[in-house]
Protein backbone atom coordinates (compact mmCIF):
# COMPACT_ATOMS: atom_id res chain seq x y z
CA UNK A 1 0.00 0.00 0.00
CA UNK A 2 1.40 3.01 -1.18
CA UNK A 3 2.95 5.61 1.92
CA UNK A 4 1.70 9.37 2.36
CA UNK A 5 3.62 11.53 1.00
CA UNK A 6 5.90 13.83 3.73
CA UNK A 7 3.99 17.05 4.54
CA UNK A 8 7.34 18.99 4.25
CA UNK A 9 10.88 19.36 2.58
CA UNK A 10 14.00 17.50 4.54
CA UNK A 11 17.03 19.65 3.93
CA UNK A 12 19.39 18.26 2.00
CA UNK A 13 21.88 16.87 4.55
CA UNK A 14 19.27 15.14 6.19
CA UNK A 15 18.14 13.75 2.97
CA UNK A 16 21.68 12.20 2.59
CA UNK A 17 21.93 11.39 6.35
CA UNK A 18 18.65 9.87 6.20
CA UNK A 19 18.82 6.17 5.26
CA UNK A 20 22.00 6.08 7.86
CA UNK A 21 19.17 6.98 10.46
CA UNK A 22 17.22 3.87 9.57
CA UNK A 23 20.08 1.97 11.23
CA UNK A 24 19.90 3.18 14.22
CA UNK A 25 17.81 1.62 17.36
CA UNK A 26 15.68 4.22 17.59
CA UNK A 27 14.05 4.31 21.66
CA UNK A 28 10.81 4.75 20.35
CA UNK A 29 7.88 3.56 22.26
CA UNK A 30 7.01 0.18 22.05
CA UNK A 31 3.98 -0.23 19.83
CA UNK A 32 2.71 -3.49 21.08
CA UNK A 33 1.74 -2.47 24.33
CA UNK A 34 -1.65 -2.96 23.53
CA UNK A 35 -4.09 -6.25 25.02
CA UNK A 36 -3.37 -9.32 23.60
CA UNK A 37 -0.19 -8.61 21.46
CA UNK A 38 3.31 -9.61 22.70
CA UNK A 39 6.15 -8.35 20.23
CA UNK A 40 7.89 -12.14 19.83
CA UNK A 41 5.35 -14.40 21.45
CA UNK A 42 6.79 -18.36 22.09
CA UNK A 43 4.69 -21.09 22.57
CA UNK A 44 4.01 -22.72 25.80
CA UNK A 45 4.06 -26.31 26.58
CA UNK A 46 0.68 -26.75 26.08
CA UNK A 47 0.59 -24.67 22.83
CA UNK A 48 0.00 -26.29 19.27
CA UNK A 49 1.91 -27.65 17.51
CA UNK A 50 4.66 -28.14 20.34
CA UNK A 51 7.43 -26.93 20.88
CA UNK A 52 10.30 -26.02 24.10
CA UNK A 53 9.33 -23.72 26.73
CA UNK A 54 11.16 -20.60 26.97
CA UNK A 55 11.71 -17.92 29.32
CA UNK A 56 10.71 -14.57 28.43
CA UNK A 57 11.66 -11.22 30.18
CA UNK A 58 8.47 -8.79 30.86
CA UNK A 59 9.34 -7.16 27.54
CA UNK A 60 8.69 -9.75 25.53
CA UNK A 61 12.62 -10.31 24.59
CA UNK A 62 14.54 -13.48 25.63
CA UNK A 63 15.61 -13.90 29.06
CA UNK A 64 19.10 -14.91 29.97
CA UNK A 65 19.95 -17.89 28.46
CA UNK A 66 17.08 -18.28 25.98
CA UNK A 67 18.28 -19.98 22.93
CA UNK A 68 19.00 -18.20 19.92
CA UNK A 69 19.92 -19.42 16.23
CA UNK A 70 23.22 -21.95 16.35
CA UNK A 71 22.92 -21.63 20.39
CA UNK A 72 24.41 -25.37 21.67
CA UNK A 73 21.60 -24.85 24.34
CA UNK A 74 19.07 -27.01 21.77
CA UNK A 75 21.14 -29.50 20.27
CA UNK A 76 19.89 -32.55 20.31
CA UNK A 77 17.00 -31.53 22.69
CA UNK A 78 14.97 -29.34 20.36
CA UNK A 79 13.64 -31.05 16.85
CA UNK A 80 11.12 -29.53 14.62
CA UNK A 81 7.60 -31.08 13.85
CA UNK A 82 7.00 -31.81 10.81
CA UNK A 83 4.96 -29.35 9.12
CA UNK A 84 2.71 -28.00 6.50
CA UNK A 85 3.83 -24.56 6.35
CA UNK A 86 2.38 -21.90 3.76
CA UNK A 87 4.21 -18.56 3.95
CA UNK A 88 2.09 -15.70 3.17
CA UNK A 89 4.27 -12.88 2.45
CA UNK A 90 2.77 -9.07 1.65
CA UNK A 91 4.78 -7.64 -1.47
CA UNK A 92 2.68 -4.68 -1.89
CA UNK A 93 4.25 -1.29 -3.07
CA UNK A 94 4.61 -0.14 0.14
CA UNK A 95 7.39 -2.67 0.96
CA UNK A 96 10.10 -0.94 -0.48
CA UNK A 97 12.94 -3.81 -2.52
CA UNK A 98 15.74 -3.77 0.29
CA UNK A 99 12.62 -4.11 2.14
CA UNK A 100 11.29 -7.50 0.33
CA UNK A 101 14.80 -8.98 0.37
CA UNK A 102 14.67 -8.47 4.46
CA UNK A 103 11.80 -10.59 4.31
CA UNK A 104 13.09 -13.31 1.92
CA UNK A 105 15.46 -13.77 4.12
CA UNK A 106 13.18 -13.95 7.36
CA UNK A 107 11.45 -16.55 5.29
CA UNK A 108 14.86 -19.03 4.59
CA UNK A 109 16.18 -18.11 7.95
CA UNK A 110 12.84 -20.18 9.33
CA UNK A 111 13.52 -22.85 6.58
CA UNK A 112 17.19 -23.22 8.15
CA UNK A 113 15.69 -23.90 10.81
CA UNK A 114 13.25 -26.61 9.79
CA UNK A 115 13.66 -30.38 8.78
CA UNK A 116 12.56 -30.16 5.45
CA UNK A 117 11.91 -33.30 3.25
CA UNK A 118 8.65 -35.60 2.42
CA UNK A 119 8.25 -37.22 5.72
CA UNK A 120 8.95 -33.70 7.53
CA UNK A 121 8.02 -29.93 7.06
CA UNK A 122 6.65 -29.34 3.34
CA UNK A 123 7.01 -25.31 2.81
CA UNK A 124 4.52 -23.51 0.28
CA UNK A 125 5.01 -19.49 -0.71
CA UNK A 126 2.00 -17.52 -1.47
CA UNK A 127 3.09 -14.03 -2.59
CA UNK A 128 -0.09 -11.17 -2.71
CA UNK A 129 -0.77 -7.50 -3.28
CA UNK A 130 -3.86 -6.85 -5.37
CA UNK A 131 -3.48 -10.04 -6.80
CA UNK A 132 -2.56 -13.30 -5.53
CA UNK A 133 0.21 -15.69 -6.62
CA UNK A 134 0.86 -19.05 -5.32
CA UNK A 135 5.09 -19.28 -6.25
CA UNK A 136 5.71 -22.93 -5.40
CA UNK A 137 3.45 -24.99 -3.59
CA UNK A 138 4.10 -27.66 -0.32
CA UNK A 139 5.13 -30.72 -2.68
CA UNK A 140 7.43 -29.04 -4.97
CA UNK A 141 10.52 -28.81 -2.61
CA UNK A 142 12.12 -31.82 -0.69
CA UNK A 143 14.88 -30.33 0.16
CA UNK A 144 16.46 -26.85 1.99
CA UNK A 145 19.05 -25.70 -0.59
CA UNK A 146 16.23 -26.08 -3.26
CA UNK A 147 13.63 -24.31 -1.40
CA UNK A 148 15.87 -21.26 -0.59
CA UNK A 149 17.27 -20.54 -4.42
CA UNK A 150 13.14 -20.69 -4.96
CA UNK A 151 12.56 -18.08 -1.90
CA UNK A 152 15.19 -15.79 -3.43
CA UNK A 153 13.46 -16.04 -7.02
CA UNK A 154 10.50 -14.24 -5.62
CA UNK A 155 9.62 -10.54 -7.21
CA UNK A 156 6.97 -7.66 -5.61
CA UNK A 157 4.20 -7.58 -7.35
CA UNK A 158 1.99 -4.75 -6.89
CA UNK A 159 0.10 -2.42 -5.17
CA UNK A 160 -3.26 -3.02 -2.52
CA UNK A 161 -2.93 -5.46 0.24
CA UNK A 162 -5.51 -8.51 -0.09
CA UNK A 163 -4.55 -10.39 2.87
CA UNK A 164 -8.10 -12.09 2.52
CA UNK A 165 -8.14 -13.43 -0.36
CA UNK A 166 -4.50 -14.51 0.26
CA UNK A 167 -5.54 -16.41 3.26
CA UNK A 168 -8.64 -18.05 0.94
CA UNK A 169 -6.41 -18.92 -1.68
CA UNK A 170 -4.06 -20.78 0.65
CA UNK A 171 -6.78 -22.67 1.93
CA UNK A 172 -8.10 -23.47 -0.97
CA UNK A 173 -5.47 -24.12 -3.62
CA UNK A 174 -2.22 -25.02 -0.95
CA UNK A 175 -3.41 -27.03 1.78
CA UNK A 176 -4.69 -29.66 -0.45
CA UNK A 177 -3.72 -33.14 -1.23
CA UNK A 178 -3.09 -32.04 -4.51
CA UNK A 179 -1.16 -29.81 -3.50
CA UNK A 180 1.09 -31.92 -1.20
CA UNK A 181 -0.90 -31.05 2.13
CA UNK A 182 -1.34 -34.29 4.18
CA UNK A 183 -4.81 -35.58 5.26
CA UNK A 184 -6.56 -35.45 8.73
CA UNK A 185 -5.21 -39.10 9.74
CA UNK A 186 -1.51 -38.20 9.62
CA UNK A 187 -1.73 -35.94 12.18
CA UNK A 188 0.58 -33.45 10.43
CA UNK A 189 -0.18 -29.54 11.39
CA UNK A 190 -1.68 -27.17 9.00
CA UNK A 191 0.41 -23.56 9.60
CA UNK A 192 0.32 -20.42 7.40
CA UNK A 193 2.38 -17.44 8.67
CA UNK A 194 1.19 -14.08 7.15
CA UNK A 195 3.78 -11.07 7.11
CA UNK A 196 2.44 -7.57 6.40
CA UNK A 197 3.07 -4.33 6.70
CA UNK A 198 -0.18 -2.45 6.55
CA UNK A 199 -4.37 -2.78 6.19
CA UNK A 200 -5.99 -5.47 4.61
CA UNK A 201 -8.04 -3.79 1.87
CA UNK A 202 -10.47 -6.73 2.20
CA UNK A 203 -12.63 -8.39 4.61
CA UNK A 204 -10.14 -10.66 6.49
CA UNK A 205 -12.06 -11.48 9.71
CA UNK A 206 -14.75 -13.91 8.44
CA UNK A 207 -12.05 -16.01 5.73
CA UNK A 208 -9.54 -16.35 8.60
CA UNK A 209 -12.44 -17.82 10.75
CA UNK A 210 -13.16 -20.11 8.02
CA UNK A 211 -9.56 -21.11 7.96
CA UNK A 212 -9.05 -21.90 11.84
CA UNK A 213 -12.00 -24.28 11.41
CA UNK A 214 -10.69 -25.87 8.94
CA UNK A 215 -7.77 -26.51 11.03
CA UNK A 216 -5.14 -24.16 10.20
CA UNK A 217 -3.08 -22.43 12.59
CA UNK A 218 -2.53 -18.87 11.50
CA UNK A 219 0.15 -16.91 12.81
CA UNK A 220 0.52 -12.81 11.98
CA UNK A 221 3.86 -10.93 11.71
CA UNK A 222 3.30 -7.06 11.66
CA UNK A 223 5.80 -4.48 10.93
CA UNK A 224 5.95 -1.21 11.02
CA UNK A 225 2.56 0.62 10.33
CA UNK A 226 0.76 -2.97 10.19
CA UNK A 227 -2.73 -2.20 11.60
CA UNK A 228 -2.94 -4.38 15.15
CA UNK A 229 -6.66 -5.07 14.96
CA UNK A 230 -6.15 -6.77 11.55
CA UNK A 231 -3.40 -8.86 12.66
CA UNK A 232 -5.36 -9.99 15.76
CA UNK A 233 -8.51 -10.78 13.64
CA UNK A 234 -6.01 -13.00 11.35
CA UNK A 235 -4.49 -15.04 14.20
CA UNK A 236 -4.95 -18.04 16.09
CA UNK A 237 -5.67 -18.13 19.49
CA UNK A 238 -4.07 -17.57 21.69
CA UNK A 239 -3.05 -14.22 20.57
CA UNK A 240 -0.20 -13.22 23.08
CA UNK A 241 0.99 -16.75 20.90
CA UNK A 242 0.60 -16.18 17.14
CA UNK A 243 0.66 -12.13 16.63
CA UNK A 244 4.24 -10.82 16.51
CA UNK A 245 5.73 -7.58 15.47
CA UNK A 246 8.74 -5.58 14.87
CA UNK A 247 9.46 -1.83 14.05
CA UNK A 248 11.05 -2.41 11.03
CA UNK A 249 11.93 -4.88 8.27
CA UNK A 250 15.17 -4.16 9.07
CA UNK A 251 14.88 -6.57 12.79
CA UNK A 252 12.40 -8.81 11.30
CA UNK A 253 15.02 -11.53 10.83
CA UNK A 254 15.49 -12.14 14.30
CA UNK A 255 11.58 -13.42 14.70
CA UNK A 256 13.32 -16.70 12.71
CA UNK A 257 15.28 -17.61 16.28
CA UNK A 258 11.26 -17.33 17.66
CA UNK A 259 9.56 -19.17 14.93
CA UNK A 260 12.39 -21.70 15.80
CA UNK A 261 11.75 -22.61 19.27
CA UNK A 262 7.67 -22.39 18.41
CA UNK A 263 8.26 -25.20 15.74
CA UNK A 264 10.92 -26.98 18.29
CA UNK A 265 9.68 -30.81 19.63
CA UNK A 266 11.21 -31.73 22.79
CA UNK A 267 12.97 -34.92 22.85
CA UNK A 268 12.59 -36.64 26.67
CA UNK A 269 14.92 -38.99 25.52
CA UNK A 270 17.88 -36.56 26.39
CA UNK A 271 15.79 -34.78 28.12
CA UNK A 272 15.50 -37.75 30.28
CA UNK A 273 11.87 -37.21 31.21
CA UNK A 274 10.85 -40.55 29.56
CA UNK A 275 9.82 -42.59 32.63
CA UNK A 276 11.44 -45.84 30.39
CA UNK A 277 12.81 -48.47 32.68
CA UNK A 278 15.39 -49.85 30.09
CA UNK A 279 15.37 -47.71 26.72
CA UNK A 280 13.72 -44.26 25.43
CA UNK A 281 13.58 -44.35 21.30
CA UNK A 282 13.06 -41.07 20.09
CA UNK A 283 10.19 -41.00 17.22
CA UNK A 284 10.33 -37.56 16.38
CA UNK A 285 7.92 -34.48 16.72
CA UNK A 286 8.78 -35.23 20.79
CA UNK A 287 7.54 -38.04 20.86
CA UNK A 288 9.21 -41.62 21.93
CA UNK A 289 8.45 -45.08 22.62
CA UNK A 290 10.30 -47.93 25.28
CA UNK A 291 11.86 -51.03 24.61
CA UNK A 292 13.50 -53.00 26.89
CA UNK A 293 17.00 -55.05 26.88
CA UNK A 294 17.34 -58.47 25.33
CA UNK A 295 15.45 -61.01 27.54
CA UNK A 296 12.71 -58.45 28.47
CA UNK A 297 9.43 -57.93 27.38
CA UNK A 298 7.55 -54.37 27.44
CA UNK A 299 4.49 -54.20 30.26
CA UNK A 300 1.63 -53.19 29.31
CA UNK A 301 2.44 -49.62 31.10
CA UNK A 302 4.76 -49.47 27.96
CA UNK A 303 7.33 -48.25 29.92
CA UNK A 304 8.86 -50.83 32.61
CA UNK A 305 10.00 -54.69 31.68
CA UNK A 306 9.53 -58.18 32.74
CA UNK A 307 12.17 -61.14 31.97
CA UNK A 308 11.13 -62.71 29.11
CA UNK A 309 10.43 -66.42 29.20
CA UNK A 310 11.92 -67.41 26.16
CA UNK A 311 11.77 -71.18 27.57
CA UNK A 312 8.09 -70.85 26.85
CA UNK A 313 8.50 -68.97 23.92
CA UNK A 314 10.02 -71.95 22.08
CA UNK A 315 13.11 -69.55 21.13
CA UNK A 316 16.22 -70.89 23.03
CA UNK A 317 17.20 -73.49 20.72
CA UNK A 318 18.08 -76.42 23.11
CA UNK A 319 18.05 -79.57 21.57
CA UNK A 320 16.95 -81.11 24.89
CA UNK A 321 15.68 -78.85 27.88
CA UNK A 322 15.72 -74.78 28.60
CA UNK A 323 15.92 -74.01 31.51
CA UNK A 324 14.73 -70.09 32.94
CA UNK A 325 17.63 -68.50 34.67
CA UNK A 326 16.49 -65.66 37.12
CA UNK A 327 18.06 -62.48 35.09
CA UNK A 328 16.03 -62.98 32.19
CA UNK A 329 18.31 -65.48 29.71
CA UNK A 330 18.26 -68.99 30.49
CA UNK A 331 20.26 -72.17 29.89
CA UNK A 332 20.23 -75.77 27.84
CA UNK A 333 20.48 -79.24 29.33
CA UNK A 334 20.07 -82.59 28.24
CA UNK A 335 18.17 -85.42 29.00
CA UNK A 336 19.60 -88.45 31.07
CA UNK A 337 22.37 -90.32 29.41
CA UNK A 338 23.39 -87.32 27.01
CA UNK A 339 26.06 -84.90 27.65
CA UNK A 340 25.97 -80.71 26.32
CA UNK A 341 27.94 -79.59 23.44
CA UNK A 342 30.32 -77.10 23.25
CA UNK A 343 27.48 -75.03 21.71
CA UNK A 344 25.69 -75.01 24.86
CA UNK A 345 22.79 -76.16 22.85
CA UNK A 346 23.22 -79.37 21.29
CA UNK A 347 23.28 -82.61 23.20
CA UNK A 348 25.44 -86.37 22.30
CA UNK A 349 24.89 -89.33 23.75
CA UNK A 350 26.94 -90.44 27.08
CA UNK A 351 28.56 -93.77 27.43
CA UNK A 352 27.67 -94.70 31.04
CA UNK A 353 29.32 -98.20 30.72
CA UNK A 354 32.14 -96.66 30.30
CA UNK A 355 31.80 -94.36 32.74
CA UNK A 356 30.73 -96.76 35.39
CA UNK A 357 27.92 -95.74 36.94
CA UNK A 358 25.43 -97.96 35.42
CA UNK A 359 25.17 -100.63 38.16
CA UNK A 360 24.95 -103.42 35.92
CA UNK A 361 25.96 -106.59 38.02
CA UNK A 362 27.36 -108.43 35.35
CA UNK A 363 27.37 -106.84 32.09
CA UNK A 364 26.04 -103.31 30.68
CA UNK A 365 25.44 -102.94 27.23
CA UNK A 366 25.43 -99.29 25.27
CA UNK A 367 22.54 -98.26 23.48
CA UNK A 368 22.45 -96.01 20.71
CA UNK A 369 19.97 -93.57 22.15
CA UNK A 370 22.49 -92.31 24.83
CA UNK A 371 21.21 -95.10 27.39
CA UNK A 372 21.83 -98.82 28.43
CA UNK A 373 20.86 -102.00 29.57
CA UNK A 374 22.43 -104.59 31.52
CA UNK A 375 22.62 -108.21 30.82
CA UNK A 376 23.91 -111.48 32.93
CA UNK A 377 26.14 -114.13 32.08
CA UNK A 378 25.40 -117.84 30.78
CA UNK A 379 23.71 -119.00 33.81
CA UNK A 380 21.95 -116.32 35.01
CA UNK A 381 19.16 -114.60 34.44
CA UNK A 382 18.09 -110.84 34.56
CA UNK A 383 16.41 -110.15 37.62
CA UNK A 384 13.30 -107.62 37.84
CA UNK A 385 15.05 -104.49 38.71
CA UNK A 386 17.17 -104.93 35.55
CA UNK A 387 20.58 -104.89 36.90
CA UNK A 388 21.20 -107.84 39.32
CA UNK A 389 21.56 -111.32 38.13
CA UNK A 390 20.23 -115.03 39.64
CA UNK A 391 21.65 -118.16 39.03
CA UNK A 392 19.57 -119.65 35.87
CA UNK A 393 21.24 -123.13 35.73
CA UNK A 394 23.61 -123.92 38.24
CA UNK A 395 25.17 -126.61 36.43
CA UNK A 396 26.56 -124.74 33.96
CA UNK A 397 28.10 -122.36 36.53
CA UNK A 398 30.37 -125.70 37.94
CA UNK A 399 29.79 -124.30 41.36
CA UNK A 400 27.34 -127.59 41.62
CA UNK A 401 29.80 -129.55 44.12
CA UNK A 402 28.80 -132.53 42.27
CA UNK A 403 31.99 -135.03 41.77
CA UNK A 404 30.70 -136.42 38.33
CA UNK A 405 27.68 -135.42 36.95
CA UNK A 406 25.33 -132.63 37.62
CA UNK A 407 21.84 -133.06 36.64
CA UNK A 408 19.74 -129.41 35.89
CA UNK A 409 15.99 -129.93 37.54
CA UNK A 410 14.93 -126.46 36.88
CA UNK A 411 15.43 -122.72 37.17
CA UNK A 412 17.86 -123.01 40.61
CA UNK A 413 17.54 -126.28 41.51
CA UNK A 414 19.69 -129.70 40.51
CA UNK A 415 20.78 -133.12 41.77
CA UNK A 416 24.28 -135.10 41.37
CA UNK A 417 24.79 -138.28 39.40
CA UNK A 418 27.91 -140.85 39.35
CA UNK A 419 29.48 -142.22 36.35
CA UNK A 420 28.70 -146.09 35.46
CA UNK A 421 30.45 -148.61 38.09
CA UNK A 422 29.88 -145.67 40.73
CA UNK A 423 27.45 -145.05 43.67
CA UNK A 424 26.41 -141.85 45.01
CA UNK A 425 27.68 -141.40 48.28
CA UNK A 426 25.28 -139.99 51.49
CA UNK A 427 26.33 -136.25 50.33
CA UNK A 428 24.51 -136.64 47.41
CA UNK A 429 27.54 -135.21 46.04
CA UNK A 430 30.48 -137.59 46.18
CA UNK A 431 30.65 -141.11 44.18
CA UNK A 432 32.48 -144.32 45.39
CA UNK A 433 33.19 -147.04 42.97
CA UNK A 434 30.78 -150.20 43.62
CA UNK A 435 33.89 -152.72 43.77
CA UNK A 436 36.27 -150.50 46.36
CA UNK A 437 32.73 -150.53 48.53
CA UNK A 438 32.63 -154.07 48.62
CA UNK A 439 36.18 -154.95 49.37
CA UNK A 440 36.12 -152.41 52.39
CA UNK A 441 33.45 -153.87 52.95
CA UNK A 442 34.67 -157.51 52.92
CA UNK A 443 38.24 -156.60 54.56
CA UNK A 444 36.45 -155.27 57.34
CA UNK A 445 33.76 -157.74 58.04
CA UNK A 446 31.41 -158.10 55.57
CA UNK A 447 29.03 -159.26 57.86
CA UNK A 448 29.55 -157.05 60.88
CA UNK A 449 27.90 -153.70 61.52
CA UNK A 450 31.30 -152.04 62.67
CA UNK A 451 32.79 -152.86 59.48
CA UNK A 452 30.18 -151.12 57.56
CA UNK A 453 30.43 -148.36 59.94
CA UNK A 454 34.07 -147.37 59.61
CA UNK A 455 33.69 -147.83 55.80
CA UNK A 456 31.37 -144.67 55.44
CA UNK A 457 33.16 -143.21 58.77
CA UNK A 458 36.34 -143.23 56.81
CA UNK A 459 34.52 -142.06 53.20
CA UNK A 460 32.61 -139.61 54.94
CA UNK A 461 36.03 -138.08 56.31
CA UNK A 462 37.09 -137.89 52.82
CA UNK A 463 34.20 -136.10 51.29
CA UNK A 464 34.25 -133.50 53.46
CA UNK A 465 38.13 -132.54 52.81
CA UNK A 466 37.45 -132.94 49.46
CA UNK A 467 34.53 -130.79 49.51
CA UNK A 468 36.25 -128.48 51.90
CA UNK A 469 38.95 -127.83 48.83
CA UNK A 470 36.22 -127.59 46.16
CA UNK A 471 34.46 -125.24 48.24
CA UNK A 472 37.77 -122.82 48.68
CA UNK A 473 38.81 -123.40 45.04
CA UNK A 474 34.85 -121.98 43.83
CA UNK A 475 35.04 -119.21 46.29
CA UNK A 476 38.41 -117.85 44.96
CA UNK A 477 37.07 -118.00 41.39
CA UNK A 478 33.82 -116.58 42.43
CA UNK A 479 35.90 -113.30 43.42
CA UNK A 480 38.28 -113.38 40.69
CA UNK A 481 35.21 -113.12 38.63
CA UNK A 482 33.88 -110.36 40.65
CA UNK A 483 37.10 -108.19 40.02
CA UNK A 484 37.06 -108.93 36.23
CA UNK A 485 33.30 -107.36 36.14
CA UNK A 486 33.57 -104.36 38.18
CA UNK A 487 36.90 -103.48 36.37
Amino acid sequence: MPRPAPTRRLPGLLLLLWPLLLLLPLAAPDPVARPGFRRLGTRGPEGSPGRRPSSVAPDGAPASGASEPGRASGAGVCKSRPLDLVFLIDSSRSVRPLEFTKVKTFVSRIIDTLDIGPADTRVAVVNYASTVKIEFQLQAYTDKQSLKQAVGRITPLSTGTMSGLAIQTAMDEVFTAEAGARGPSSNIPKVAIIVTDGRPQDQVNEVAARARASGIELYAVGVDRADMQSLKMMASEPLEEHVFYVETYGVIEKLSSRFQETFCALDPCVLGTHQCQHVCISDGEGKHHCECSQGYTLNADKKTCSALDKCALNIHGCEHICVNDRSGSYHCECYEGYTLNEDRKTCSAQDKCALGTHGCQHICVNDRTGSYHCECYDGYTLNADKKTCSVRDKCALGSHGCQHICVSDGAASYHCDCYPGYTLNEDKKTCSAIEEARRLVSTEDVCGCEATLAFQEKVSSSLQRLNTKLDGILEKLQVNEYGQIHR
